[in-house]
C-alpha cells in the first residue's frame, strides 16, 4: 500500500495502474490449470497420431535431422544426443532426457525399439543404464518409418522454444506407433496406460478398417485379439482385454510362462521360469518370493536359483521332497507378480485434446492421418515435378531453335542481354506442342495450368497463338546448359525424361482428385511395411493367449 503520508506522484499512478487485485482462490486456480495444460500437452501424454511424447519425438528428430543417425550410420554417444536435445528443443534437464532415450532402447520396455543402443542400457533386473559419456546410439529401421516422409513437407511445423529453428508437430509415421509400442504417462488429474500390440495384427487391422470403414470393435477385436508384450508371458483370460478394446479402460491378467522339471533324479521336481510379465522388476520378483518362504507364508519350496544368462530367462524355484508343483505354482501366482494386471487406460491427445480412446478410435485417427501425409506428398511431388517439367520445356525450346539460340548468345555482350534477349522473343516449337497437347489428353488434364508452376505469369509458357515465351528460370537453365547436351543422345534424353515428367503430373493429379488411390497408397505402404518388420522373427506373436 502507499504511504499516506506522501504525496501522489505520476509514477506512484501508473504502478498503481499496473496492480491488479485478483482473490487468491481465483488466481491458484487459474495458474494450476495452466500447468496441468501443460503437464497434459507438453510432457506426459502421447498424440495418437505417431504415438509418441514431446521428449521422444524430439529426441528422435535431433537424431533423424540433425545428426544423421540413422540404421546404417555409426552410433555416436547420448551425451552429444541428449545434448543437442536439450539445447536445441527440449529445455530440461538432459540426465531426463537420457532417460527417456534409454527406454526407447531397451527391449524390455518397447515392442520394437525405436533406439538401437550400444553399451549398457539397463536389464531387466532393474540395473540402470550407464552414464550418457559410456553409451552410443542411432536409430532402429522400424524408427525411420515414422520419419522417412518429413522431406516431402506432410506435417506442419513450429518455431523451438526460443524461436532459432524448427521442429515437427508430429511425425508422418508409416505405421501405429501408439498401439504397436504402447506407452504409460502421469499427467495432472489423468493418466495414460496402453499395452504394446503386435505389428502384424494392428497392420491388419489398419487394412480392414480400409476396406470397411464401418467395421466394429468387435470385428476389430477377431483381429488384435490381446497385446502383445515384449517380455512375451501368458495373457490368462480375455474379458478385461476386450472391455479395454470397447470403452478405452480394463486391465490384462499377465502370467509367467513356467515349466516343470524333475531333480535328483527324479525324486523332487522344481518350477523353471521362462518368461515374466511385462514391466515387472525380476530382482524384486525374487526377492519377494524369497521373503515369503523366508515368513513361511508360501510352503514347498527349498530353494530359488536365477540362471538366466544372455541365451534367456531362466528362474529355477526347487521344491521340497513330496510337493506338488502345480500347487505351489498356483501359491506362487496368488502371491507374487508371477501374475500381474496391466491397467488398460487409452487415454491420448487428438486435436491437441486429451480423450479415452476405444481400440478403432486409436486406428481410425491414425488412418485420417496418413491421408493427409499422403496427400501433402502428393502436392509436394506435383510441385517439383511441374518445376522439373518447365525446365524441360525451355530446353526442348532450345533445341528447336538451337541456331538462334547460339546467334543470340554470341553477339551477346554479357549473359543478363542474352537472358533479355531470349525471354523477350517468341518461339516456335512444333514438339513442345505436341507434347502438352499429347500430355492434356493423355492425362485428363482440364486445363493448360495443370502442368505450370505455381506463380508462373501468364505471359510466360505456350501462348494462344502457339509460340513459347521463356521464363527467366528456363532463360537462365539454357544459358547454364553444356554443349555436349547439343548432342543427339542427349537430346533424347532431354525429351524423354519431358514426357515422362508429364506422365507424373498426370498420374499426381489423378491421386489428388480420387480418395480411392490415396486409400490404396495407404494399404499398400502397410503391407510393404507388414512384410518387411512383421516376416522376421521381431514380428513373431510373443505373448500366449489362454483363454
Amino acid at each position: 500500500a502507499k504511504r499516506s503520508s506522501d504525496a501522489p506522484t505520476a509514477s506512484d499512478g501508473e504502478e498503481e495502474d499496473r496492480i491488479q487485485y485478483v482473490p487468491l482462490s481465483q488466481e491458484t486456480r487459474r495458474r494450476y490449470l495452466n500447468y496441468a495444460m501443460s503437464v497434459i500437452m507438453s510432457r506426459a501424454l502421447p498424440d495418437v497420431r505417431d504415438g509418441l511424447k514431446p521428449v521422444q519425438r524430439r529426441i528422435l528428430y535431433v537424431m533423424y535431422d540433425g545428426l544423421r543417425l540413422t540404421a546404417d550410420t555409426k552410433p555416436y554417444k547420448c551425451a552429444k544426443i541428449a545434448g543437442d536435445t536439450t539445447g536445441d528443443y527440449h529445455p530440461h534437464g538432459p540426465q531426463a532426457v537420457y532417460d527417456t532415450l534409454v527406454r526407447m532402447a531397451q527391449d524390455f520396455t518397447l515392442r520394437y525399439p525405436l533406439i538401437d543402443g550400444q553399451g549398457n542400457f539397463g536389464s531387466i533386473m532393474g540395473l540402470p543404464a550407464a552414464a550418457d559419456r559410456y553409451t552410443e546410439a542411432r536409430l532402429t529401421p522400424i524408427s525411420e518409418q515414422l520419419m522417412n516422409e518429413l522431406r516431402y513437407q506432410t506435417v506442419e511445423m513450429r518455431p523451438n522454444y526460443d524461436g532459432r529453428k524448427e521442429e515437427p508437430v508430429v511425425l508422418p509415421a508409416r505405421y501405429p506407433n501408439l498401439l504397436i509400442n504402447g506407452t504409460t504417462g502421469i499427467a495432472v488429474g489423468m493418466a495414460t496406460n496402453i499395452p504394446p500390440h503386435n505389428l502384424n495384427e494392428v497392420v491388419d487391422a489398419c487394412l480392414h478398417l480400409l476396406k470397411a470403414p464401418e467395421a466394429t470393435i468387435d470385428e476389430l477385436m477377431q483381429i488384435v485379439p490381446a497385446p502383445d508384450f515384449p517380455t512375451a508371458g501368458i495373457i490368462y483370460g480375455l474379458n478385461g482385454v476386450r472391455e479395454g478394446y470397447r470403452t478405452g479402460r480394463g486391465k490384462v491378467i499377465m502370467r509367467a510362462k513356467c515349466h516343470f522339471e524333475d531333480i535328483d533324479r527324479g525324486q523332487r521336481q522344481a518350477i523353471i521360469v521362462d518368461e515374466i510379465p511385462y514391466q515387472v522388476n525380476k530382482k524384486t520378483l525374487l526377492e519377494r518370493m524369497a521373503e515369503l518362504v523366508h515368513e513361511k507364508k508360501i510352503e514347498g519350496i527349498s530353494h530359488i536359483q536365477d540362471e538366466s544368462d544372455k541365451s534367456g530367462m531362466r528362474v529355477v524355484i526347487e521344491l521340497k521332497r513330496g510337493e506338488v508343483p502345480e500347487v505351489v505354482l498356483n501359491n506362487l501366482y496368488k502371491q507374487t507378480q508371477l501374475q500381474d494386471t496391466f491397467g488398460i487406460n487409452m487415454v491420448a491427445l487428438i486435436d491437441g485434446q486429451p480423450k479415452l480412446c476405444n481400440l478403432k478410435d486409436l486406428i481410425v485417427v491414425f488412418l485420417e492421418h496418413r491421408r493427409e501425409v499422403v496427400t501433402r506428398r502428393t502436392v509436394f511431388n506435383l510441385r517439383k515435378a511441374r518445376d522439373r517439367g518447365h525446365v524441360l520445356e525451355g530446353l526442348a525450346v532450345a533445341l528447336a531453335n538451337i541456331d538462334e539460340f547460339i546467334a543470340i548468345i554470341r553477339n551477346a555482350p554479357t549473359p543478363p542481354v542474352a537472358k533479355a534477349e531470349l525471354m523477350t522473343r517468341s518461339w516456335d516449337s512444333k514438339l513442345v506442342r505436341e507434347m502438352l497437347t499429347r500430355a492434356r489428353a493423355d492425362g485428363g488434364m482440364v486445363n493448360a495450368d495443370d502442368y505450370r508452376p505455381e506463380g508462373l505469369l501468364p505471359e510466360f509458357g505456350m501462348q494462344g497463338d502457339g509460340l513459347y515465351r521463356l521464363s527467366e528460370t528456363q532463360a537462365q537453365e539454357i544459358l547454364q546448359m553444356r554443349l555436349q547436351r547439343l548432342t543427339g543422345l542427349e537430346q533424347d534424353k532431354i525429351v524423354g525424361e519431358y514426357r515422362d515428367v508429364m506422365a507424373q503430373i498426370a498420374d499426381l493429379l489423378n491421386i489428388l482428385a480420387t480418395p480411392s488411390r490415396v486409400t490404396t497408397i495407404i494399404g499398400d505402404e502397410l503391407t510393404q511395411l507388414k512384410t518387411k518388420f512383421g516376416q522376421t522373427k521381431l514380428g513373431a506373436r510373443r505373448s500366449v493367449i489362454e483363454h
